[in-house]
Protein backbone atom coordinates (compact mmCIF):
# COMPACT_ATOMS: atom_id res chain seq x y z
CA UNK A 1 0.00 0.00 0.00
CA UNK A 2 3.02 2.38 1.08
CA UNK A 3 4.95 2.15 -2.27
CA UNK A 4 1.74 2.54 -4.18
CA UNK A 5 0.75 5.64 -2.46
CA UNK A 6 4.52 6.62 -3.04
CA UNK A 7 3.93 5.82 -6.73
CA UNK A 8 0.82 7.70 -6.84
CA UNK A 9 2.18 10.81 -5.46
CA UNK A 10 5.39 10.37 -8.17
CA UNK A 11 2.29 11.17 -10.96
CA UNK A 12 0.88 13.63 -8.94
CA UNK A 13 3.65 16.01 -8.59
CA UNK A 14 4.52 15.14 -12.27
CA UNK A 15 1.01 15.95 -13.32
CA UNK A 16 0.88 19.29 -11.49
CA UNK A 17 4.24 20.02 -13.24
CA UNK A 18 3.21 20.06 -16.32
CA UNK A 19 -0.54 22.06 -15.28
CA UNK A 20 2.14 24.80 -13.78
CA UNK A 21 4.10 24.76 -16.78
CA UNK A 22 1.17 25.16 -19.13
CA UNK A 23 0.07 28.13 -17.06
CA UNK A 24 3.16 29.54 -16.79
CA UNK A 25 3.21 29.91 -20.41
CA UNK A 26 -0.29 31.44 -20.50
CA UNK A 27 0.72 34.09 -18.13
CA UNK A 28 3.84 34.92 -19.73
CA UNK A 29 2.04 35.15 -23.38
CA UNK A 30 -1.08 37.13 -21.82
CA UNK A 31 1.44 40.28 -20.11
CA UNK A 32 3.43 39.82 -23.22
CA UNK A 33 0.29 40.38 -24.75
CA UNK A 34 -0.86 43.37 -22.89
CA UNK A 35 2.16 45.33 -22.80
CA UNK A 36 2.21 45.15 -26.44
CA UNK A 37 -1.52 46.40 -26.74
CA UNK A 38 -0.27 49.46 -25.01
CA UNK A 39 2.07 50.18 -27.41
CA UNK A 40 4.62 50.09 -24.77
CA UNK A 41 8.27 49.34 -25.54
CA UNK A 42 9.12 46.06 -26.84
CA UNK A 43 11.97 46.11 -24.23
CA UNK A 44 9.31 46.16 -22.03
CA UNK A 45 7.22 43.33 -23.04
CA UNK A 46 9.23 40.99 -20.69
CA UNK A 47 10.30 42.80 -17.85
CA UNK A 48 9.35 41.37 -14.41
CA UNK A 49 7.56 38.26 -15.63
CA UNK A 50 10.42 35.93 -14.41
CA UNK A 51 10.02 37.75 -10.98
CA UNK A 52 6.11 37.42 -10.98
CA UNK A 53 6.36 33.72 -11.70
CA UNK A 54 8.86 33.50 -8.66
CA UNK A 55 6.87 35.28 -6.33
CA UNK A 56 3.50 32.53 -6.79
CA UNK A 57 6.15 29.71 -6.66
CA UNK A 58 7.42 31.43 -3.54
CA UNK A 59 11.42 31.09 -5.24
CA UNK A 60 13.97 33.43 -6.53
CA UNK A 61 13.97 36.01 -9.64
CA UNK A 62 16.40 33.45 -10.79
CA UNK A 63 14.47 30.61 -10.61
CA UNK A 64 11.41 31.99 -12.14
CA UNK A 65 13.47 33.06 -15.14
CA UNK A 66 14.28 29.03 -15.46
CA UNK A 67 11.04 28.05 -14.78
CA UNK A 68 9.72 30.52 -17.72
CA UNK A 69 11.84 29.54 -19.95
CA UNK A 70 11.27 25.50 -19.03
CA UNK A 71 7.62 26.14 -19.70
CA UNK A 72 8.19 28.01 -23.12
CA UNK A 73 10.34 25.32 -24.29
CA UNK A 74 7.82 22.43 -23.33
CA UNK A 75 4.74 24.25 -24.66
CA UNK A 76 6.39 25.54 -27.86
CA UNK A 77 9.00 23.18 -29.02
CA UNK A 78 8.96 19.96 -27.15
CA UNK A 79 5.27 18.53 -27.05
CA UNK A 80 6.20 15.01 -26.40
CA UNK A 81 8.58 15.69 -22.94
CA UNK A 82 5.40 17.86 -22.01
CA UNK A 83 3.21 14.49 -22.93
CA UNK A 84 5.59 12.40 -21.11
CA UNK A 85 5.55 14.71 -17.90
CA UNK A 86 1.51 14.83 -18.12
CA UNK A 87 1.48 11.43 -17.21
CA UNK A 88 3.55 10.96 -14.93
CA UNK A 89 6.58 8.94 -17.08
CA UNK A 90 8.79 11.55 -16.76
CA UNK A 91 9.56 13.81 -13.45
CA UNK A 92 10.26 17.66 -13.91
CA UNK A 93 14.07 17.20 -12.82
CA UNK A 94 14.49 15.18 -16.15
CA UNK A 95 12.13 17.11 -18.14
CA UNK A 96 15.12 20.00 -17.06
CA UNK A 97 17.69 18.12 -18.14
CA UNK A 98 16.12 17.93 -21.63
CA UNK A 99 15.28 21.24 -21.84
CA UNK A 100 19.01 22.34 -20.73
CA UNK A 101 20.72 19.89 -22.69
CA UNK A 102 18.99 21.02 -25.99
CA UNK A 103 18.88 24.50 -25.65
CA UNK A 104 21.58 25.58 -28.43
CA UNK A 105 19.76 23.92 -30.90
CA UNK A 106 17.02 25.32 -33.25
CA UNK A 107 13.28 25.19 -32.43
CA UNK A 108 13.21 22.39 -35.76
CA UNK A 109 16.38 20.34 -34.48
CA UNK A 110 15.18 20.07 -30.92
CA UNK A 111 11.79 18.76 -32.29
CA UNK A 112 13.67 15.81 -33.77
CA UNK A 113 15.27 15.52 -30.52
CA UNK A 114 11.87 15.85 -28.11
CA UNK A 115 10.16 12.92 -30.65
CA UNK A 116 13.07 10.46 -30.60
CA UNK A 117 14.02 10.25 -26.80
CA UNK A 118 10.02 11.03 -25.57
CA UNK A 119 7.87 10.32 -28.11
CA UNK A 120 7.62 6.74 -27.64
CA UNK A 121 6.90 6.43 -23.22
CA UNK A 122 8.99 3.24 -23.09
CA UNK A 123 12.27 4.67 -24.94
CA UNK A 124 13.54 5.96 -21.83
CA UNK A 125 12.17 3.84 -19.19
CA UNK A 126 14.69 3.14 -16.37
CA UNK A 127 17.13 5.47 -18.01
CA UNK A 128 19.00 7.48 -15.43
CA UNK A 129 20.08 11.32 -15.12
CA UNK A 130 23.55 10.59 -16.68
CA UNK A 131 22.09 8.44 -19.53
CA UNK A 132 19.89 10.84 -20.37
CA UNK A 133 22.05 13.61 -20.93
CA UNK A 134 24.68 11.80 -23.08
CA UNK A 135 21.33 10.47 -24.91
CA UNK A 136 20.34 14.22 -25.32
CA UNK A 137 24.07 15.47 -26.00
CA UNK A 138 24.96 12.83 -28.44
CA UNK A 139 21.50 13.72 -30.56
CA UNK A 140 22.59 17.68 -30.44
CA UNK A 141 26.08 16.50 -32.10
CA UNK A 142 24.50 14.54 -34.57
CA UNK A 143 21.91 17.63 -35.30
CA UNK A 144 24.15 20.38 -35.03
CA UNK A 145 27.79 19.70 -33.96
CA UNK A 146 28.52 23.54 -34.77
CA UNK A 147 25.73 24.75 -32.30
CA UNK A 148 27.56 22.62 -29.39
CA UNK A 149 30.59 24.23 -30.10
CA UNK A 150 29.38 27.56 -29.97
CA UNK A 151 27.43 26.80 -26.23
CA UNK A 152 30.93 25.16 -25.14
CA UNK A 153 32.96 28.65 -26.20
CA UNK A 154 29.58 30.44 -24.52
CA UNK A 155 30.36 28.33 -21.48
CA UNK A 156 34.09 29.30 -20.93
CA UNK A 157 33.03 32.68 -21.57
CA UNK A 158 31.07 32.36 -18.84
CA UNK A 159 33.76 30.84 -15.98
CA UNK A 160 33.75 32.05 -12.48
CA UNK A 161 34.05 31.57 -8.85
CA UNK A 162 31.55 31.32 -6.38
CA UNK A 163 31.00 30.39 -2.88
CA UNK A 164 27.50 29.22 -0.57
CA UNK A 165 27.16 28.11 3.16
CA UNK A 166 27.99 24.54 4.03
CA UNK A 167 27.03 22.88 7.41
CA UNK A 168 29.12 23.17 10.61
CA UNK A 169 30.40 26.87 9.82
CA UNK A 170 32.00 25.57 6.47
CA UNK A 171 31.31 26.85 2.90
CA UNK A 172 31.70 25.76 -0.44
CA UNK A 173 34.10 27.16 -3.06
CA UNK A 174 32.96 26.67 -6.81
CA UNK A 175 34.91 27.05 -9.60
CA UNK A 176 33.58 27.28 -13.21
CA UNK A 177 35.67 26.28 -15.56
CA UNK A 178 36.98 24.30 -18.54
CA UNK A 179 37.00 20.86 -17.95
CA UNK A 180 40.59 19.86 -18.49
CA UNK A 181 41.74 22.62 -16.53
CA UNK A 182 39.59 21.11 -13.52
CA UNK A 183 41.15 17.85 -13.89
CA UNK A 184 44.77 19.66 -14.05
CA UNK A 185 43.87 21.49 -10.96
CA UNK A 186 42.69 18.70 -8.80
CA UNK A 187 45.70 16.67 -10.23
CA UNK A 188 47.98 19.42 -9.16
CA UNK A 189 47.08 19.56 -5.80
CA UNK A 190 46.74 15.59 -4.88
CA UNK A 191 50.19 15.40 -6.59
CA UNK A 192 51.74 17.94 -4.32
CA UNK A 193 49.81 16.57 -1.19
CA UNK A 194 51.00 13.10 -1.85
CA UNK A 195 54.40 14.53 -1.82
CA UNK A 196 54.06 16.56 1.44
CA UNK A 197 52.79 13.30 2.92
CA UNK A 198 55.57 10.99 1.40
CA UNK A 199 58.62 13.37 2.98
CA UNK A 200 56.98 13.81 6.10
CA UNK A 201 55.58 17.74 5.27
CA UNK A 202 52.12 16.79 5.89
CA UNK A 203 51.94 17.68 9.59
CA UNK A 204 49.71 15.03 10.26
CA UNK A 205 47.15 16.86 7.99
CA UNK A 206 45.09 13.92 5.65
CA UNK A 207 45.51 14.56 1.55
CA UNK A 208 42.23 16.15 1.66
CA UNK A 209 43.39 18.95 4.53
CA UNK A 210 46.38 19.19 3.10
CA UNK A 211 44.70 19.70 -1.01
CA UNK A 212 42.37 22.54 1.20
CA UNK A 213 45.25 24.56 2.29
CA UNK A 214 47.45 24.14 -0.99
CA UNK A 215 44.77 25.85 -2.32
CA UNK A 216 44.43 28.53 0.10
CA UNK A 217 47.64 29.02 -0.32
CA UNK A 218 48.21 29.60 -3.81
CA UNK A 219 44.64 31.51 -4.51
CA UNK A 220 45.62 34.05 -1.63
CA UNK A 221 49.55 34.22 -1.75
CA UNK A 222 49.27 33.85 2.20
CA UNK A 223 49.48 31.07 4.30
CA UNK A 224 46.48 29.23 5.81
CA UNK A 225 48.41 30.03 9.43
CA UNK A 226 48.70 33.64 8.45
CA UNK A 227 46.33 36.80 8.19
CA UNK A 228 43.38 36.69 5.67
CA UNK A 229 44.56 40.23 3.33
CA UNK A 230 41.29 40.93 2.53
CA UNK A 231 37.91 42.67 4.51
CA UNK A 232 35.98 40.28 6.45
CA UNK A 233 33.23 41.81 8.38
CA UNK A 234 31.91 39.90 11.16
CA UNK A 235 28.99 41.24 13.11
CA UNK A 236 28.29 40.10 16.75
CA UNK A 237 27.18 41.51 20.08
CA UNK A 238 29.33 43.10 22.90
CA UNK A 239 28.14 40.27 24.99
CA UNK A 240 29.28 37.35 22.38
CA UNK A 241 32.40 39.41 22.13
CA UNK A 242 33.65 40.21 25.73
CA UNK A 243 31.29 38.19 28.22
CA UNK A 244 31.21 34.88 26.23
CA UNK A 245 27.81 35.16 25.63
CA UNK A 246 26.00 32.98 22.99
CA UNK A 247 24.25 34.52 20.49
CA UNK A 248 25.53 33.80 17.03
CA UNK A 249 27.15 36.37 15.03
CA UNK A 250 26.53 37.24 11.37
CA UNK A 251 29.27 36.47 8.85
CA UNK A 252 28.52 38.67 5.74
CA UNK A 253 28.44 36.13 3.10
CA UNK A 254 28.05 33.47 4.64
CA UNK A 255 25.15 33.81 7.68
CA UNK A 256 25.12 32.85 11.25
CA UNK A 257 28.42 31.51 13.07
CA UNK A 258 28.18 30.14 16.11
CA UNK A 259 29.61 32.63 19.30
CA UNK A 260 32.02 30.35 19.75
CA UNK A 261 34.00 30.43 16.51
CA UNK A 262 33.06 33.90 16.27
CA UNK A 263 35.20 34.86 19.02
CA UNK A 264 38.06 32.46 17.60
CA UNK A 265 38.01 34.34 14.15
CA UNK A 266 38.15 37.82 16.13
CA UNK A 267 41.37 36.15 18.29
CA UNK A 268 43.35 34.66 15.51
CA UNK A 269 42.93 37.87 13.09
CA UNK A 270 44.44 39.88 16.00
CA UNK A 271 47.11 37.76 16.89
CA UNK A 272 48.14 37.35 12.98
CA UNK A 273 49.47 39.95 10.63
CA UNK A 274 46.16 41.09 9.57
CA UNK A 275 44.62 44.51 10.50
CA UNK A 276 42.08 44.57 12.40
CA UNK A 277 39.66 47.34 13.59
CA UNK A 278 36.43 47.40 15.52
CA UNK A 279 33.81 49.28 14.54
CA UNK A 280 30.35 49.74 17.19
CA UNK A 281 27.01 49.41 15.64
CA UNK A 282 23.91 50.92 17.21
CA UNK A 283 21.03 48.11 16.80
CA UNK A 284 17.45 48.63 18.60
CA UNK A 285 18.04 46.20 21.93
CA UNK A 286 13.99 44.90 21.18
CA UNK A 287 14.58 43.93 17.39
CA UNK A 288 17.59 43.39 16.77
CA UNK A 289 16.89 46.25 13.60
CA UNK A 290 20.05 49.19 12.66
CA UNK A 291 19.26 52.46 13.80
CA UNK A 292 18.59 54.95 10.88
CA UNK A 293 20.80 57.00 9.17
CA UNK A 294 19.87 59.56 6.61
CA UNK A 295 21.90 61.68 3.74
CA UNK A 296 21.03 64.86 1.17
CA UNK A 297 22.70 63.32 -1.25
CA UNK A 298 20.58 61.58 -4.08
CA UNK A 299 23.13 58.76 -4.63
CA UNK A 300 23.58 56.42 -0.87
CA UNK A 301 27.31 57.52 0.06
CA UNK A 302 29.62 55.20 1.35
CA UNK A 303 28.60 55.01 5.34
CA UNK A 304 24.96 54.19 4.26
CA UNK A 305 25.38 51.81 1.70
CA UNK A 306 27.65 49.91 4.42
CA UNK A 307 24.63 50.03 6.98
CA UNK A 308 22.42 48.63 4.30
CA UNK A 309 24.78 46.16 3.53
CA UNK A 310 25.16 44.76 7.35
CA UNK A 311 21.13 45.26 7.83
CA UNK A 312 20.10 43.41 4.83
CA UNK A 313 22.69 40.53 4.25
CA UNK A 314 21.72 39.99 1.05
CA UNK A 315 19.14 41.33 -1.87
CA UNK A 316 15.84 42.10 -0.22
CA UNK A 317 13.84 40.78 -2.96
CA UNK A 318 11.58 38.05 -1.66
CA UNK A 319 13.56 34.42 -1.69
CA UNK A 320 16.04 35.57 -3.55
CA UNK A 321 19.53 35.26 -1.77
CA UNK A 322 21.90 36.97 -4.39
CA UNK A 323 24.50 38.97 -3.10
CA UNK A 324 23.92 42.94 -2.63
CA UNK A 325 25.09 44.59 -5.94
CA UNK A 326 23.26 47.98 -6.06
CA UNK A 327 21.97 49.90 -3.11
CA UNK A 328 18.15 50.73 -4.01
CA UNK A 329 15.45 53.87 -3.42
CA UNK A 330 12.88 51.72 -2.08
CA UNK A 331 10.19 54.76 -3.22
CA UNK A 332 11.98 56.42 -5.91
CA UNK A 333 14.04 59.45 -5.98
CA UNK A 334 11.97 60.88 -8.62
CA UNK A 335 8.79 60.39 -6.03
CA UNK A 336 10.82 62.22 -3.10
CA UNK A 337 12.24 58.76 -1.71
CA UNK A 338 14.60 60.06 1.08
CA UNK A 339 18.43 58.60 1.16
CA UNK A 340 18.16 56.77 3.95
CA UNK A 341 18.30 53.58 5.32
CA UNK A 342 14.76 53.38 5.91
CA UNK A 343 14.06 54.29 2.36
CA UNK A 344 17.15 51.92 0.99
CA UNK A 345 17.42 48.23 0.47
CA UNK A 346 20.05 46.08 -0.77
CA UNK A 347 19.55 44.28 -4.11
CA UNK A 348 21.41 42.30 -6.69
CA UNK A 349 21.45 43.43 -10.08
CA UNK A 350 18.27 41.67 -11.78
CA UNK A 351 16.06 42.59 -8.97
CA UNK A 352 16.80 45.77 -9.29
CA UNK A 353 16.07 46.25 -12.77
CA UNK A 354 12.73 44.21 -12.63
CA UNK A 355 11.27 46.81 -10.13
CA UNK A 356 11.85 49.30 -12.88
CA UNK A 357 8.73 47.38 -14.92
CA UNK A 358 5.51 48.84 -15.22
CA UNK A 359 3.17 47.84 -12.66
CA UNK A 360 5.74 47.23 -10.06
CA UNK A 361 5.59 49.11 -6.96
CA UNK A 362 7.68 49.45 -3.51
CA UNK A 363 7.54 50.89 -0.62
CA UNK A 364 8.67 50.74 3.38
CA UNK A 365 6.38 50.01 5.52
CA UNK A 366 6.17 51.60 9.47
CA UNK A 367 7.68 48.39 11.54
CA UNK A 368 8.54 49.98 14.98
CA UNK A 369 10.43 47.76 17.46
CA UNK A 370 10.90 45.08 14.68
CA UNK A 371 13.11 44.61 11.76
CA UNK A 372 13.37 46.93 8.50
CA UNK A 373 10.19 45.95 6.54
CA UNK A 374 9.60 47.10 2.62
CA UNK A 375 6.35 45.64 0.71
CA UNK A 376 6.65 45.16 -3.12
CA UNK A 377 3.55 44.76 -5.33
CA UNK A 378 3.17 43.15 -8.34
CA UNK A 379 1.38 44.07 -11.69
CA UNK A 380 -1.56 41.86 -11.01
CA UNK A 381 -2.18 43.36 -7.63
CA UNK A 382 -0.69 40.68 -5.10
CA UNK A 383 1.89 42.24 -2.61
CA UNK A 384 4.60 40.28 -1.25
CA UNK A 385 7.05 41.97 2.18
CA UNK A 386 10.51 41.35 3.24
CA UNK A 387 11.69 41.92 6.58
CA UNK A 388 15.40 42.61 7.28
CA UNK A 389 16.88 39.64 9.39
CA UNK A 390 17.85 40.27 13.21
CA UNK A 391 21.29 41.49 13.69
CA UNK A 392 22.96 39.77 16.76
CA UNK A 393 21.90 42.09 20.03
CA UNK A 394 22.31 42.01 23.95
CA UNK A 395 20.47 39.34 25.41
CA UNK A 396 17.10 39.98 26.52
CA UNK A 397 16.12 40.09 29.75
CA UNK A 398 12.80 38.06 31.56
CA UNK A 399 10.26 39.92 33.47
CA UNK A 400 11.90 38.38 36.52
CA UNK A 401 15.13 39.74 35.81
CA UNK A 402 13.93 42.52 35.29
CA UNK A 403 12.08 43.04 38.80
CA UNK A 404 15.01 41.34 40.54
CA UNK A 405 17.63 43.72 39.39
CA UNK A 406 15.08 46.79 40.14
CA UNK A 407 15.11 45.74 43.29
CA UNK A 408 18.93 45.41 43.96
CA UNK A 409 19.41 48.66 43.01
CA UNK A 410 16.62 50.10 44.78
CA UNK A 411 17.77 48.04 48.11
Amino acid sequence: MGIDLLDAIETLKSVGCAVQAVITDDVATSIREDRKARRLPRSEWARGVGSQIAFARRESPNRGGRHLGFAQALVHEMPHTLALLRSGRLNEWRATLLVRETACLSAADRGIVDRRLCSDPNTLDGVGDRGLIARAKALAVELDAAAVVARHRKAVSERRVTTRPAPDSMAYLSVLMPVEQAVCLQATLGRDADSLIATGNGGGRTRNQLMVNLLFDRGTGAEVTSGIPVTVNLVLSDETLLTGGHEAAQLQGFGPVPAGIARQLVADAIDGDAETSLQRIYACPQSGSLTALESQSRTFPKSLRKLIDLRDQTCRTPWCDAPIRHHDHIRSHRESGATSAENGSGLCEACNYAKEAPGWTARPVHNPGRTHLLDLGTPTGHHYRSAAPPLPAAARQSGVEAVLIAQLRAS
